[in-house]
């Protein structure tokens, strides 16, 4: 175990420290790079978070859900990616559950999450 978190350390970016803090019923924006060819650009991808994996941040995955054009859109980002350029926080959703699954059976008015009134803590690096 201790070889595992040698090398894990090792390949820390130590971007995770810059990252808000966010749960499972936020609405986030990742800004992400894509590669297209020989060019690179920065594109957002707006969604509910509607689940978060894995014990180490190294392990850790995150899921966003969004509708586009009427269709749902999953992506799964993992935490310490190193083409995610930034992570905002839009809303903070009141949700009861971990994993909001029962999310990709509803549409329109009953979809929506609650706000709520938590403060969003921003970790930095010090």
């Amino acid at each position: 175990m201790d070889l595992i978190k040698l090398v894990e350390d090792s390949f820390s970016q130590n971007k995770t420290a810059s990252y808000p803090e966010f749960k499972a019923g936020d609405t986030i924006t990742v800004t992400y790079r894509i590669k297209e060819g020989d060019k690179e650009r920065l594109q957002n991808f707006r969604g509910v978070v509607i689940q978060i994996c894995g014990a180490t941040p190294y392990t850790r995955t995150f899921t966003i859900r969004k509708i586009s054009n009427g269709v749902g859109v999953e992506r799964i980002f993992p935490y310490e990616s190193p083409s995610i350029e930034n992570i905002e926080i839009n809303k903070v959703g009141k949700v009861r559950r971990a994993r909001i699954f029962y999310l990709r059976k509803l549409s329109g008015k009953k979809a929506r999450i609650k706000e709520a009134k938590r403060v969003v803590k921003e970790t930095s690096a010090e």
